[in-house]
């Protein structure tokens, strides 16, 4: 029957008259849909072509049989794809009223999509006469109403002529006495039938959801591999004698897109680029006295050469800045900016606007800290002076950026801002200019990084960067590709200039590819700093963070030098990054599922999805995570995650996979045997070859 999607539960199939006004349940109830935040009033985030889990809680009274269906409309409100929910596979989908399904959004824009609960007529008599037959119950009755049903269906001009003579066909035999009753069942029963009825079911009492909002973005907002560089430090020279240094440029730091592009990343990214501060300028890790040849830090933005609309003179001009994006282009990649709300004390905004800070009782400024850590080059901003005129002023910032190539910005401490204010930069700048991505730098807790996704932020940091073990990983893995996808993309960057974990401290090389492995294929979001590829990995004493901290002072790295040594792991990123953009599983999020392993230190985990024309892409990764070792395991497979038919597979002898590391294959099964060498090769990242869709 055909259904109007515009019309929701409060109107359709519920009981006539007066006294039934107000009522808030449809004819068959409809709860807990998903992907919803917080009742519709945030859209729910996808990417073109990404399979999102769509499901809801439905019901109804009795035991006949009830269908649930999903519906995607694109921005127009044209009906673009309808899905069949059924209940989710294993323990979540027993005895729950579950139903679940897979939407794919194929183009940019303000989608939505609504539920739809329904009596399926064919399926309810389809088991009231499986059962009444066979137990001799009614038997003519139910060869009658299945006869009817049938004919009735025929007659729905909006099936084609084929499925309308499928249908007419098995209704004649079912009213046809000179058959037996097994060849009368098995007409309505048959493969043809079911067939014309799953494409276009026998539908009555339909019930229909609200319209749920689904913000569809650009791939660069949810997909991508970044390499964050300083510009300064790409062609910088010391001279020994003096100790002073030259500072590299635009043009310099153009020189190594090429590298970046080889690995095959897709952001670069850079640190601020404004003039910084000469007042409480910072020394090297962090010291407060900075001498003559120390740059400072990035991050403690403005000085007399301005402030964040400008460019510190060291890095070029604007027209340099221009030749740099426009060289990352014709690479295939895209620039992100830092954008750093913060201000150094010199900052021309102190003088001119001192209400965009917090002053304090002794008229001082007050400068950030977060204890014990002091920033004295650093002045937070107050949002609530002059709440209007501090945004219009950050909203001119952004613009003056994007105007000059910019898409993408990496913001800096968004926790530390009022999250109204990132709802109305964000919602203003993807309105003047579609398609700007911005990721939140926010380590801080869940309802604040939660609260950012739903403001607007593309995509966020995570604590990735501190799940080592095999339980906090499998944990991490299941909570954000299955609870908060909605609205968190995480980005799993493996370090920062902040940031040096213990378990790179101290685990070799073998741990720099576990977590670079680890993060390019569970997320389709993964980022590395400059360095992570020369194994960079010495702390500063009692900091989780690098000693000679490239936030205050220039690193020259002889990247030829380590290329030529073999001390490098660029081949093994470049790699990954082929993987990643050859397996459309890898690129998306809520595809994942973990699977079983006997040892205490691998991680198992698939991707799967199944593309347009029907083929299916299955990775299966396998990750030693003891970085200092060899684990043996069994593995254990979940088949119905990755559509494997455990009769099939009986019968074949198993499957065949590829491993796209080692370029080895093996003959795999429901249950297999690992052993990986973390100083050898600490993970395998499978394919699972398909002889047909």
């Amino acid at each position: 029957m055909t259904t109007n999607l515009g019309t929701s539960a409060a109107s359709m199939q519920k009981p006539k008259g007066r006294i039934f006004d107000g009522l808030r349940f449809g004819r068959f109830p409809i709860a807990a849909v998903q992907p919803v935040v917080e009742g519709g009033k945030f859209p729910a985030k996808a990417l073109p072509g990404e399979g999102i889990v769509v499901g809801a809680t439905v019901f109804r009274e009795g035991h006949d049989r009830l269908g649930v269906t999903a519906v995607l409309l694109d921005p127009a409100g044209q009906e673009r794809q309808r899905v069949r929910l059924a209940p989710p596979r294993g323990e979540r989908g027993m005895g729950t009223d579950r139903w679940e399904g897979t939407l794919t959004p194929s183009g940019t824009g303000n989608w939505s999509f609504l539920i739809e609960a329904w009596h399926d007529r064919y399926g309810t008599w389809h088991h009231n006469a499986e059962v009444k037959v066979a137990a001799g119950i009614d038997v003519e009755l139910m060869l009658a109403e299945g006869a009817a049903l049938l004919h009735e269906a025929a007659g729905d001009d909006s099936r084609s002529e084929w499925d309308r003579g499928v249908l007419r066909e098995a209704a004649d035999k079912l009213a046809d006495p000179s058959l037996s009753t097994e060849e009368r069942l098995g007409a309505g029963f048959s493969h043809a039938v079911t067939g014309v009825v799953a494409h276009q079911p026998i539908r009555d009492l339909v019930t229909v959801s609200e319209q749920y909002p689904l913000l569809v973005e650009r791939d660069l907002a949810g997909r991508g591999a970044w390499y964050e560089f300083f510009p300064r430090s790409e062609g910088a020279v010391k001279d020994h004698t003096t100790g002073a240094w030259t500072s590299g440029n635009f043009r310099t730091a153009a020189k190594r897109l090429d590298a970046v592009a080889a690995m095959g990343f897709d952001v670069i990214y850079m640190p601020p680029i404004h003039p910084i501060g000469v007042q409480h300028r910072k020394g090297p890790n962090n010291t407060l006295i900075a001498g003559p040849n120390d740059p400072g830090s990035p991050w403690a933005i403005g000085a007399k050469e301005g402030g964040h609309d400008a460019i510190h003179p060291d890095l070029g001009t604007f027209e340099d800045f221009d030749a740099f994006v426009a060289r990352a282009k014709e690479l295939g990649l895209e620039v992100a900016l830092d954008l750093a709300l913060q201000a150094a004390p010199d900052h021309p905004w102190v003088e001119s606007h001192p209400e965009w800070f917090t002053t304090r009782v002794d008229g001082s400024i007050a400068y950030a800290e977060n204890p014990p850590k002091k920033y004295q080059d650093i002045y937070p901003l107050n949002f609530d002076n002059d709440p209007e005129g501090l945004s219009e002023e950050i909203l001119r910032i952004v613009l003056l950026w994007v105007s000059h190539g910019v898409k993408i910005f990496r913001v800096d401490n968004p926790h530390t801002k009022p999250v109204w204010f990132w709802e109305w930069l964000i919602g203003q700048v993807n309105t003047k200019a579609p398609g700007v991505v911005f990721l939140a730098e926010a380590f801080t807790r869940p309802a604040m990084m939660h609260a950012l996704g739903r403001a607007g932020f593309q995509q966020s940091y995570t604590y990735f960067t501190w799940r080592n073990t095999k339980k906090e990983l499998e944990a991490y893995f299941t909570e954000v590709s299955h609870d908060s996808p909605a609205y968190f993309r995480p980005n799993f960057f493996v370090n920062t200039p902040d940031i040096l974990t213990e378990y790179l401290q101290y685990g070799g090389p073998p741990a720099f590819k576990i977590r670079a492995v680890l993060a390019a294929t569970a997320s389709p979001l993964w980022g590395v700093y400059a360095g992570y590829e020369l194994y960079e990995h010495v702390a500063r004493p009692g900091a989780e963070e690098y000693i000679d901290n490239e936030k205050f002072e220039y690193k020259a790295r002889d990247w030829e030098a380590a290329a030529a040594s073999g001390r490098t792991l660029a081949p093994y990123l470049t790699r990954l990054n082929e993987i990643r953009h050859s397996h459309p599983a890898l690129q998306d999020l809520q595809n994942l599922t973990v699977h079983e392993s006997t040892d205490e230190a691998t991680v198992v985990f698939s991707k799967h999805k199944t593309l347009a024309d029907g083929t299916k892409d299955t990775i299966i990764v396998v990750v030693n995570v003891d970085p200092h070792g060899t684990r043996e395991s069994s593995v254990s497979l979940d088949l119905a995650a990755l559509e494997l038919d455990p009769e099939d597979l009986l019968h074949n002898g198993g499957f065949r996979v590829d491993d796209l590391i080692s370029g080895e294959s093996w003959e795999w099964g429901e249950y297999n045997y690992v052993r990986l060498d973390a100083h050898i090769e600490p993970a395998h990242i499978l394919s699972v070859r398909r002889s047909h869709p």
